[in-house]
């Protein structure tokens, strides 16, 4: 670590966060990166020079322990420590992530709309004009060349950054699995294949695609131009998720090469982050279907391996209104299985979703309960259980969104499995 002061700006160089995510109530940072603190802003940034975290100090700012975050898809997040313990509660983390574009938060509130949290996106380009000004004449090599990359990368280039890294796995990943949270959703992203087995009626994030696996070679080629991409922040990652809606149904094959040359082409081994993660999602059929022999190999590689699978409701009627192309018998099929592979496989938990909302059918969570409950002998710690919120205009109203977190802390209560709300983020 090197420290340096121009004028007013202390620059702190190749700080060292933690090496391990845990889930605690204060502000944390994770690998390594550098920092500049001037009198108002807190700015911090990734081995790329690329801006990462601004925190603002005056009183004016919201609270000391919130932050804005920016994505590697060029979203910025500002995460919210509200009522830590109703926080904890309903999405499993000490503190909720406010996005920046649509999806399907039942959380009133916009720091975005903010006047603090607008200056602090602004101030920015200020920064770098400030940088710009102090940077001629004799300096330390490290730090002249931190200072530059900083400079290089205004709005403009990191927009078109984001774009590059949307070309090389052929378009935006319009949802992570909600596992990711572990893991702050700070994962490289591989397609492996596009599109969906069931295009359901209710469903806003999918492509509408039919299912097509991508092949060995282009998954190949994803990694290849990933860890170029990251170039001396690839230490900094030590996930990936495997997309887009249903790897799964990938096959085994493709999943295997993935997994394998993941782990050595992102060098994991000599991650800044301890462990190593892999997360995907599947299907109903994909859970049913999925060759016993892969479960086994996904369990011998190097990672924490999280599938979550898509199940919606347990109830028939529900199933109908939203337009889900499986049968209740199949799908408690899966869940069958669900329960199988978390109990005999350690290193792989199987989560699923469920949605939630105010005029689906009256049968619809009763009869999770009756999965999540009454199929169960004991409580588990193992293989969540994720709730997603079917917003629409009428779930604007915040009494209707008070309502939709009673019934779901309800239901929290009576599930044998743990349950959190599904809050969808993007890459």
């Amino acid at each position: 670590m090197e420290s340096y002061q121009l004028d007013n700006l202390i620059i702190t160089l190749n700080k060292e966060g933690s090496r391990e995510f845990s889930k605690v109530s204060f502000p944390i940072r994770y690998g390594l990166f550098s920092e500049i603190r001037t009198p108002e802003y807190l700015f911090q940034f990734n081995l790329n020079g690329e801006i990462k975290f601004i925190r603002g100090l005056p009183r004016t700012w919201p609270h000391p322990a919130e932050w804005l975050k920016r994505t590697v898809g060029n979203d910025w997040v500002y995460y919210s420590a509200g009522d830590y313990k109703g926080i904890y509660d309903y999405f499993g983390e000490y503190y909720f992530p406010y996005l920046s574009y649509p999806s399907n938060s039942i959380i009133d509130g916009d720091p975005f709309n903010d006047q603090s949290v607008i200056l602090a996106k602004k101030s920015l380009q200020a920064l770098r004009a400030r940088i710009d000004e102090l940077i001629s004449g004799p300096k330390p090599k490290s730090l002249k060349e931190f200072l530059t990359r900083v400079i290089r990368n205004d709005e403009e280039t990191l927009r078109r950054r984001a774009d590059q890294l949307h070309h090389f796995i052929g378009g935006q990943v319009t949802v992570l699995p909600p596992d990711t949270r572990h893991v702050d959703y700070e994962v490289i992203p591989i397609i492996v294949a596009d599109g969906c087995l069931y295009h359901c009626g209710f469903c806003r994030v999918k492509t509408g695609q039919d299912f097509t696996p991508r092949a060995p070679k282009d998954v190949m080629r994803q990694m290849k131009e990933l860890k170029r991409f990251l170039g001396r922040d690839l230490h900094n990652y030590n996930a990936i998720f495997l997309g887009q809606h249903d790897a799964l149904s990938a096959g085994r094959e493709v999943l295997e090469l993935a997994a394998e040359r993941a782990y050595e082409i992102f060098e994991f081994e000599r991650s800044h982050l301890r462990g190593a993660y892999l997360f995907l999602f599947g299907s109903v059929d994909s859970m049913i279907h999925s060759e016993e022999g892969l479960f086994e190999s996904l369990s011998h590689f190097p990672f924490s391996t999280y599938i979550n699978v898509g199940l919606e409701s347990n109830d028939p009627k529900t199933l109908e209104a939203l337009k889900k192309p499986v049968s209740v018998e199949k799908l408690r099929e899966a869940f069958t299985r669900i329960l199988d592979i978390n109990r005999r496989y350690e290193k792989i938990e199987v989560t699923s979703n469920f949605v939630f909302g105010e005029d689906l059918p009256s049968g619809h969570l009763p009869s999770l309960l009756e999965l999540t409950r009454n199929r169960l002998n004991l409580i588990g710690n193992k293989g969540g259980v994720y709730l997603s919120p079917l917003v629409d205009e009428r779930m604007r109203e915040k009494a209707s969104k008070r309502e939709l977190l009673r019934r779901f802390l309800k239901f929290k209560t009576g599930s044998r499995l743990p349950a959190f709300i599904y809050l969808i983020q993007r890459l």
